[in-house]
């Protein structure tokens, strides 16, 4: 790499300017983009990569001067994400020539990392072309594909600041990653067959049998013969098995105890996704992007993938091969396979090779493993097209973090937040960024507390920062919330909801006062009760509780999110009193006789107002879901039956605030008694809780409305809810750039802090 150039003789024609470009613009091929547009315009200067972004100084007659600006902007390489261009004018040098220099080191740190991205069709093309020095390997990748965040240690994106410093690049590639016109100019993960990571197939025990593409095809026809294998991919582990084989998909879940929670696929192609499942223009667009998302599908009824794969569902996750391995792998089998993540329930994706025999000790038969590190573990990102086209993010993560969200108002000082407790993620914001961290999952577990402070470690140190302030929920018991309060910095503490809604606010540019309505399965209310079904009036200064569900005991408190008979009985002796419990509603009379005491001496029976367990409690009483083995799946359940040529609704009152649910239950128990379709009773549910926003709305007197919140993942109901809102002329806005539950009230917490100082 060159040092920038001398100055020479001025031309006294000739104009120099500055720039720094923001966004994502290392490690996608931008430096060489710059060096072959000011050979074709005849300019001289310097590109450099710096911890801020990239930084350029061309010379040159103004018209061609002009014509690089313009170009700087609209015709970038197809990975670059230009957030912002500084430029200001600087006196001519002189020079005679444009080079790209070694990467700058300054202390100040602020530049983008690009998301690890799916593979690009021109490696894919020579990764299946026999003539083609790259054929059949598995770790092809050039500036427009390939490992970024899940390799990197720190700031600027250079090889020697990645995993990839353990492999030395042969003489070939290195010829290739110098070459301003190759597509593998620094590309920081390029490799080969001679001089690139390797395979290897092991057994049960951690012993390597296979190595190379002979570890490959043994691994598929593993596969073939029914076995369940783990594989490291980009950012972690996924367990492996056909899905078309009954056998293999029940042991699998037998194994992970994962009895009814959906699994993800990877198919080998969009014709065969095409066979299995309806897909609209969007949907497809989104499978072949450059973050190849899960992406939920709706399933065809010839589909050969077994019910087991997603028990009650109309819908499959659907993703294609993301990596050259994942690539090779599907055309030796030709068939859809189960690639869900690599881990135990509830704890982290598994990213260690040496790690993933004991971790996955019983669950895996075989595990194909490279020696390619991952230093930052990435699930897969999820996603939904809902009826409108809009793209709704339900895990962002690979091929999506750790891109920042910008904001209006600077911070000011870097920021830490720590999340929730459930979905987790954490976010680091300086200036006018939120870097959110890919989904790191429930924090109940060691391993999850392990990786949620990885997370946060690794943001710190990329950033070269420490935070001045450290910001979490209001709960006290949240992991998130102790490991704040022991950082020995500054803290503050944020209402869950009021998180939900900022971050919907942030994420769509809003500025207040609107009107919040934030559903949820329960989040800590600050007054001793548990808030879930809230209508916020956000304003500068904080926010308001304009209106909510009327409360209800929820007996065990959070048991109740895996045991929907709970909220049921709860919301039953709220209308009933004692005379609930002689209610025939299909508990077993110790079950009832247990509750009902908890419920009659307000033993561990917390208050609630939530919407989440509104959803379990009608999904119990209709017998659509007696048990959630994972969070939502009542809700689920619930959504996927609706009879869509249902039109009316049940009655509900509003006095003073409080949304009264008992006229719609006790409609519920009467339809129930009398018969009616568990699937018309569903549907008429989802429209009155839309006619209970709209009224809210109504009364609220506020044009802007957000639908934030885990309960708003439901399509039908967030469609209902913007249709309503929009005929009567309000400005609804929901969640595109962060999921709407859990995952996104990281970025909330640190807008909280620009309220504080606003």
């Amino acid at each position: 790499m060159a040092s920038k150039p001398s100055p020479h003789v001025q031309n006294d024609t000739a104009k120099r300017e500055g720039f720094l470009v923001e966004g994502a613009v290392q490690g996608v091929g931008f430096r060489p983009f710059v060096y072959r547009l000011s050979q074709e315009l005849n300019l001289t200067g310097f590109v450099q990569n710096t911890p801020k972004g990239v930084t350029i100084e061309i010379e040159g007659v103004p018209s061609a001067l002009e014509s690089f600006k313009e170009a700087l902007m609209k015709c970038g390489p197809p990975q670059a994400r230009i957030m912002r261009i500084r430029s200001a004018p600087i006196a001519a040098m002189g020079c005679h020539e444009f080079v790209i220099c070694s990467s700058g080191d300054e202390e100040e740190h602020s530049a983008i990392i690009v998301p690890d991205l799916g593979v690009c069709d021109d490696c894919r093309s020579e990764m299946f072309d026999r003539s083609d020095r790259r054929y059949r390997y598995p770790f092809t990748n050039c500036t427009n594909c390939g490992p970024r965040y899940s390799i990197i240690k720190e700031l600027p994106y250079d090889r020697v600041n990645t995993t990839m410093a353990d492999f030395v690049m042969c003489d070939t590639c290195r010829a290739e990653y110098e070459d301003p016109n190759d597509r593998r100019y620094h590309a920081q993960p390029v490799a080969c067959p001679n001089c690139g990571p390797q395979l290897e197939l092991r057994n049960v025990k951690g012993d390597g049998f296979a190595k190379g593409d002979h570890a490959l095809r043994e691994a598929a026809q593993a596969v073939r013969e029914g076995k369940i294998l783990a594989v490291k991919g980009l950012g972690g582990f996924h367990l492996v098995c056909a899905a078309h084989k009954k056998h293999a998909v029940a042991e699998l879940r037998r194994r992970k105890q994962r009895p009814a929670k959906p699994f993800a696929l990877m198919y080998p192609s969009m014709r065969d996704v095409e066979r299995d499942c309806t897909v609209t223009r969007a949907e497809k667009d989104l499978l072949v992007s450059s973050a190849m998302p899960i992406v939920l599908l709706r399933k065809n009824k010839a589909s050969a993938v077994v019910s087991e794969v997603a028990p009650d569902n109309p819908y499959l996750g659907v993703m294609l091969p993301y990596t050259p391995l994942h690539d090779l792998l599907l055309a030796e089998l030709d068939f859809p396979i189960v690639a869900t993540s690599g881990n135990r329930a509830n704890e982290p994706i598994c990213i260690d090779e040496d790690e993933v025999t004991g971790t996955l000790e019983g669950i895996a038969d075989l595990f194909l493993v490279h020696n390619r590190r991952i230093l930052n573990r990435c699930d897969d990102s999820i996603a939904r097209v809902g009826a409108g086209g809009e793209t709704t993010l339900l895990r962002r993560a690979r091929g999506h973090a750790p891109m920042p969200i910008i904001l209006e108002a600077q911070l000011p000082a870097p920021t830490l937040a720590t999340g929730g407790h459930l979905k987790n993620t954490v976010a680091l914001g300086l200036g006018d960024r939120v870097f959110l961290s890919p989904h790191i999952g429930d924090l109940g577990t060691l391993g999850g507390w392990n990786a949620h402070q990885h997370a946060i470690d690794f943001f710190c140190r990329l950033y070269k920062v420490n935070p001045e302030a450290i910001v979490h929920d209001l709960h006290p018991d949240y992991h998130s919330t102790r490991l704040a309060q022991m950082s020995g910095s500054r803290t503050h503490s944020v209402q869950h909801h009021h998180a939900h809604a900022l971050s919907c606010m942030a994420e769509n540019q809003l500025q207040p006062p609107c009107l919040a309505v934030t559903w949820d399965g329960a989040g800590y209310g600050g007054d001793g009760t548990l808030w879930g079904g809230e209508f916020l009036k956000i304003e500068a200064a904080g926010f308001s509780r304009a209106a909510h569900f009327l409360q209800f005991p929820l007996p065990g408190g959070d048991a109740a999110a895996l045991d929907p008979k709970r909220a049921a009985l709860g919301m039953l002796y709220a209308l009933e009193g004692e005379d609930a419990f002689k209610r025939d509603i299909g508990l077993g009379r110790e079950d009832t006789d247990l509750i009902g005491s908890a419920l009659k001496k307000a033993i561990n029976c917390p208050l609630t107002s939530s919407v989440g367990r509104l959803f379990d409690a009608v999904s119990f009483l209709t017998g659509s879901c007696l048990h959630n083995t994972f969070e939502g799946q009542a809700a689920m359940t619930l959504e996927f039956i609706a009879d869509p040529r249902v039109t009316d609704a049940y009655s509900f009152d509003i006095a003073e605030g409080v949304i009264d649910w008992r006229p719609m239950l006790r409609a519920i128990l009467d339809e129930c008694e009398r018969g009616v379709s568990p699937s018309v009773i569903s549907a008429r549910f989802h429209r009155t809780l839309a006619q209970i926003i709209l009224e809210a709305a109504q009364r609220s007197c506020e044009d802007i409305v957000l639908l934030t919140g885990g309960c708003f993942q439901n399509a039908l109901l967030l469609e209902l809810a913007l249709n309503a809102l929009k005929q009567a002329g309000f400005k609804p806005h929901t969640h595109r750039l962060v999921p709407a539950n859990d995952g996104g009230l990281a970025l909330g917490q640190i807008m909280a802090m620009t309220q504080e100082t606003s």
